[in-house]
């Protein structure tokens, strides 16, 4: 939702960003700078070129529309010695590119941050690879699943003894995207100080185990290898999922004022300092006896009579949503996540905005994703090609 008071400006119009990514994570990264205004060319391999092509689903399908708004689309070959000449002569004005080859990919093309470091040293590199720049599995291909698999967090999700279970979104490729906008940004912020670029990668594999976090420090810290606990909180209860009268419903019960309240809630004040349930490792040492017993509780009202009791009191708690529903609800809706952009096929449309708010320059959705090449010509001559420069380069396949 764009506040009262944002201005016209963008925050990053200043910033001209080459994106050679493609799926997920890359395409995450760029999503953020071109939302917040900075002028993002997503380059492609022209049609035939590139084996892997529609890897990531029909171009007018939801989630190209989704990754990829707001930017310009020019095709460029860049196999091709022209093609190449081309990218190294955007990279002289431009001040990030995006990529998220295989390490070695990018060192076959020439591409790779020194290549571009000698044309400009201004320039930020920022490399989104499955495993990472080096090392022994750095030209192996990652994906999502292999990331969730290999950074433990399908031995954490899902039910005791039930066997690895992957998560219901691509988290380790949307946390890589966002951690490699944040170094962007980092490297962009230090720029201020020295003039200079720098080398920014991260991977699948490191975002996924930082992503992991308290779970992963839990091992580091205390040599305890954390284990399938379902809907369970590691080290708090109640908290988890109960079912209701006609549903199911979160409850988040982290200290003893919230138990206190809970059990007012409950009209069951001999639970409150039950020597089983007193106090939070009572609790953890008794929890499918409180489980059972709260089961039992809630199954007699629905989840909104619920709900609102446990809002009033101060316990937190809340619905747990179809994706339909999250986008009905009224808090949804006020903050304005679902943003309406308008398509020449699809009519209007809404895609998931940025989650942050900034008051004065807000993030704006404004164009949805190009056709191919769309803005191949008008880029080319911004950089200084003529009508006839870029017939040769079509001729030579290069655009």
């Amino acid at each position: 939702m764009i506040h009262p008071g944002a201005s016209s400006a963008k925050a990053l119009s200043h910033l001209r960003v080459l994106d050679l990514t493609r799926v997920r994570a890359g395409p995450t990264c760029c999503r953020v700078l071109a939302d917040f205004g900075a002028d993002v060319i997503k380059i492609e391999a022209p049609d035939g070129v590139d084996p892997n092509e529609g890897m990531s689903g029909a171009r007018d399908g939801y989630d190209m529309l989704n990754l990829h708004r707001n930017k310009r689309s020019m095709t460029l070959n860049l196999k091709t010695p022209q093609g190449l000449a081309v990218f190294m002569r955007m990279v002289e004005t431009a001040d990030i590119v995006v990529e998220n080859y295989r390490p070695d990919v990018k060192e076959r093309l020439g591409i790779a941050y020194e290549d571009l470091r000698a044309v400009n040293a201004r320039i930020i590199l920022a490399s989104v690879s499955g495993f990472g720049q080096d090392g022994p599995y750095r030209e192996r291909a990652g994906f999502d699943q292999i990331a969730q698999g290999m950074g433990g967090l399908m031995w954490i999700t899902g039910l005791p003894g039930q066997g690895p279970v992957r998560a219901g979104a691509a988290v380790a490729d949307s946390t890589a995207g966002l951690y490699a906008v944040t170094g962007i940004l980092v490297a962009l912020a230090e720029r201020e100080r020295s003039g200079e670029g720098q080398w920014v990668h991260t991977s699948l594999l490191e975002a996924q185990i930082a992503l992991c976090d308290f779970q992963a420090a839990r091992y580091l810290v205390d040599g305890v290898a954390p284990a399938q606990a379902g809907n369970d909180h590691p080290y708090a209860t109640p908290m988890g999922v109960l079912a209701t009268a006609d549903g199911y419903i979160n409850i988040g019960v982290g200290g003893e004022g919230q138990w206190q309240a809970l059990c007012r809630v409950l009209d069951r004040p001999d639970l409150a300092n039950h020597p089983d349930y007193a106090k939070m490792p009572d609790r953890l040492r008794n929890r499918p006896a409180l489980m059972g017993l709260l089961t039992q509780i809630f199954s007699a009202a629905t989840s909104d009579e619920w709900l609102e009791r446990l809002a009033a009191a101060g316990v937190p708690a809340g619905p747990i949503y179809k994706m339909d529903e999250v986008f009905d609800d009224p808090q949804v809706r006020h903050l304005g996540i679902a943003q309406p952009v308008p398509h020449g096929a699809r009519g209007e449309i809404r895609l998931v905005g940025q989650p942050v708010t900034l008051s004065r320059t807000p993030a704006v959705l404004e164009t949805p994703l190009p056709e191919k090449g769309e803005h191949s010509e008008a880029v080319l001559r911004e950089i200084g090609y003529s009508a006839a420069d870029i017939a040769r380069l079509r001729e030579a396949g290069a655009i």
